[in-house]
């Protein structure tokens, strides 16, 4: 088994490495996205523009739930399927952006997970609208040689262009939804009705050419809608849809409570995690109470919860007053660019501490790469690059914790490294944390630590694999640098086996 970025630098990606043949892959052009390309916003303003004047996803969520029970989908949304008492599936969240680091997941996620009965892509399948003409070559090729089902939950960027093309790739094809009536002129509604985004006239034309390359009966997949429940060996893996603003509505709260009864231990899969970056994210369900009610409810039997959105990888391990331990899990890192992790101060949530606390890229690999990635942006690399020795230090100095990749002999922790560090945004202990709310920080952070998309490698992206049996779940996060060293043998980041009984 290949080296992890917690065993030595190498591991994680760093030095004069060999790309890896992912590129083979990938279509000969690729879009570039870039989310400080005014455009790119704008086509994506519809997140802003529900904050702004009302959230109608429910709503519009409802009609598609309506639509596909007219077409005979089962009314309790629950998938069954004939899958034994032991079995693997994979996770990957956050993919489709479709460049190098999404191609760059693919071979060893094949590699890893060629004997799994199949997959589920846990928020924003596709960037950076959620179009039908993108599935292409964001889902259809990358994916095509992957032997099994693929199913899904919609992320934000999803919601983009109303769920329309994911619909009709996950949902048997669902026709596109009538046009409602316009809103009352002077509205909320109708000024958001004017500005909202909505899919092209003809999109899509291109679906059927790209079903091709997953035309395999073992490849298909039919779910009943944007969220659902899949019942699989001795387990129970339900998926909500959170929508544009990480929320549920009514309806759908009310099935979650109900699909959650029984005594079948239970996996979530959502597009917003409930535990990330330090904090507890419980996700506020409409009418009253949060996800994470449902999810912590001895009476519901849920073992993790597994959340998309974040591009990166964290564990928290929650244990609760019941005596049992919910693996709260954030996995977002199938291709999109990565979110940082050295950000995240010094852990101390709900029982949770540094030595639980997993994530990866680890902080000092994920300051390294930002550093590199400013110093380019701003040509000012001198001055903004910080090796991993360094930035590995200046974490372990910020939160006081050892560093969790052995050393050799430790980096000079310069005036420099600090200032660059701090400009970066890096977490810090919660004790001191308190003494820098100074204007100046926040603006430094919110101007130096945006998601940033970079095309080579290390890419720090991941995937998750679960080996299920009647006693445990075993969860891996397998890495993907983008070198050739770990292409095919992936290496494990973490691991954790979690008791069902």
């Amino acid at each position: 088994m290949s080296d992890s970025s917690r065993d030595t630098a190498e591991g994680a990606g760093w030095g004069s490495a060999e790309r890896g043949a992912y590129q083979q892959l990938m279509p000969p052009k690729t879009e570039k996205i870039s989310w400080l390309d005014p455009r790119m916003l704008w086509a994506a303003r519809n997140g802003v523009l529900a904050s702004w004047f009302g959230d109608p996803t429910g709503r519009t969520r409802g009609r598609w739930v309506a639509q596909r029970a007219a077409a005979g989908a089962p009314a309790d949304k629950v998938i069954r399927r004939d899958d034994p008492d032991r079995f693997s599936f994979l996770v990957v969240g956050d993919t489709g952006e479709g460049d190098d680091p999404q191609y760059a997941v693919v071979p060893g996620l094949l590699k890893a997970g060629q004997d799994t009965r199949f997959a589920v892509l846990a928020s924003d399948v596709i960037y950076p609208v959620g179009s039908a003409d993108d599935y292409g070559p964001k889902f259809f090729r990358p994916y095509r040689d992957y032997p099994a089902p693929v199913y899904a939950i919609p992320g934000n960027h999803d919601w983009y262009e109303d769920l329309d093309g994911f619909m009709r790739v996950f949902c048997d094809d669902a026709p596109a939804l009538p046009p409602e009536p316009r809103p009352r002129p002077l509205t909320r509604a109708w000024l958001r009705s004017l500005l909202w985004h909505r899919p092209r006239p003809g999109t899509g034309r291109q679906l059927d050419e790209a079903r091709k390359l997953r035309s395999d009966p073992a490849q298909q997949a039919v779910q009943p809608g944007p969220y659902w429940a899949i019942d699989a060996g001795p387990v129970r893996i339900v998926g909500i849809d959170t929508g544009l603003l990480g929320t549920l509505d009514a309806e759908q709260g009310a099935w979650l409570r109900e699909v959650s009864r029984g005594d079948r231990p239970k996996i979530l899969v959502t597009g917003s995690p409930l535990y990330v970056d330090g904090r507890r994210e419980p996700c506020p369900v409409e009418g009253g109470g949060t996800v994470d009610d449902i999810v912590r409810d001895p009476a519901h039997h849920y073992v993790a919860a597994i959340g998309g959105d974040i591009h990166n990888y964290q564990r928290y391990p929650v244990r609760l007053d019941d005596g049992r331990t919910l693996q709260y899990v954030v996995a977002g890192g199938g291709g999109a660019f990565t979110h940082a992790t050295h950000t995240v101060p010094r852990v101390d949530v709900a029982g949770v501490t540094e030595r639980d606390f997993r994530c990866y890229p680890l902080r000092g690999d994920s300051l390294a790469f930002y550093s590199r990635l400013y110093g380019r942006r701003l040509r000012l690399p001198r001055f903004f690059t910080l090796t991993e020795a360094e930035a590995t230090a200046v974490i372990a100095e910020r939160l006081g914790i050892p560093p969790t990749r052995a050393q050799g002999a430790p980096a000079e922790v310069t005036r420099r490294v600090r200032l660059v560090a701090g400009l970066l945004g890096t977490g810090r202990r919660p004790d001191r944390a308190r003494r820098f709310r100074l204007p100046v920080r926040k603006i430094y952070t919110s101007l130096f630590s945006p998601g940033s998309a970079t095309y080579s490698p290390p890419f720090f992206k991941s995937f998750l694999r679960l080996d299920v049996s009647p006693e445990s779940v075993r969860l891996r996060c397998y890495a993907a640098t983008g070198n050739r060293a770990q292409e095919l043998d992936p290496p494990v980041e973490d691991e954790v086996t979690i008791p069902l009984r």
